[in-house]
């Protein structure tokens, strides 16, 4: 707990953050692919969203996360909305690399070409209300490597223009982010992290190459919140696809990721915590690097959340009683 701030350096960026991140995925609301699979959390009140975020940031969250295919720009628009004259308070992190129809809030496909970066940063800075971003971010996990290192050039060119801070890569391949890293204004990897999904690789490229570690996922998608009962529709948790573990076939959470997490309750819960806010201190024991970034919908998310900083990390102490409890 000694080492413990309430603030981050966003890698090599000179950036201060604070070590508490917000996603907005969520407040994209509802949005599909080509073939009707549900991508976002269902509907979603716009006001109340706005609520959150202004809560959220009287509460000292300064890093917001965003894509411009999150409700095919509608997260984006929300979030600029919500932020308005306190724009210069916040740093805002969007992607790029997926093609969508704002009208019918569909996702077409995606765009790797050089010449398509500056047209995706141009949109999201119309729909942010905003003259740059701090963090940009490739939105293809699994794009080339040697087209990412063109991306990369592109991306220098922009920090040159004053449109972007700095960027990085949403990825889950170390080999991958460590690409993005040659670059001298690469700040972060953003990467799923949560304590029933470790990233140890991960986190060993962002120490070693001086970058942020961003974690998307860090409450398993409402899991590690404690939220069990069934999904509504244009939920994405209602037909999960392939790449989203722990709720089976629809149907409701894997039974054997409950037992888990109930395994680990007692641990998380400590010191007066939810589980929420412990299982973003647990992400916070695992690297000084660390920047969850939870989701949220509502004011009340926001506080649970935001409340998680106070009560900072585990010690190590409980980190090896859960890698005990989860036999790893």
């Amino acid at each position: 707990m000694d080492s413990y701030r309430t603030t981050r350096t966003l890698g090599r960026s000179g950036i201060e953050i604070s070590a508490l991140g917000f996603g907005c995925w969520a407040i994209g609301g509802e949005w599909q692919d080509g073939t009707g699979q549900p991508l976002g959390w269902g509907k979603v009140d716009d006001e109340e969203s706005v609520r959150a975020v202004h809560r959220a940031l009287d509460l000292g969250v300064t890093f917001f996360d965003t894509a411009d295919t999150y409700g095919t720009g509608h997260s984006e628009r929300v979030l600029g909305r919500a932020l308005g004259r306190r724009r210069d308070e916040v740093v805002v992190a969007t992607k790029w690399g997926n093609v969508f129809d704002e009208e019918t809030r569909t996702l077409t496909g995606s765009d790797d070409s050089p010449a398509y970066v500056r047209r995706a940063l141009t949109a999201s800075l119309r729909r942010l209300g905003t003259d740059h971003v701090d963090l940009y971010q490739l939105h293809l996990g699994d794009a080339d490597p040697a087209r990412a290192a063109e991306l990369r050039d592109v991306c220098e060119e922009l920090v040159a223009e004053g449109l972007i801070r700095a960027y990085g890569w949403s990825t889950d391949d170390p080999a991958r982010a460590a690409v993005f890293a040659k670059g001298p204004h690469c700040a972060a990897v953003q990467h799923t992290l949560n304590v029933l999904q470790d990233a140890p690789e991960l986190l060993q490229v962002a120490a070693d190459l001086d970058l942020a570690a961003v974690n998307r996922g860090p409450l398993a998608m409402g899991l590690l919140a404690g939220r069990r009962g069934g999904t509504g529709a244009g939920d994405i948790r209602s037909t999960p696809p392939a790449w989203l573990p722990g709720f089976g076939d629809g149907s409701g959470p894997d039974p054997e990721w409950v037992a888990r997490i109930d395994a680990l309750r007692a641990v998380l819960t400590s010191g007066g915590r939810t589980l929420a806010q412990g299982a973003l201190a647990w992400i916070w024991a695992r690297s000084p690097r660390t920047v969850p970034i939870p989701g949220f919908r509502s004011v009340a998310q926001a506080e649970d959340n935001a409340g998680a900083m106070a009560k900072g990390p585990l010690t190590a102490g409980q980190l090896a009683e859960i890698d005990r409890l989860l036999g790893r």
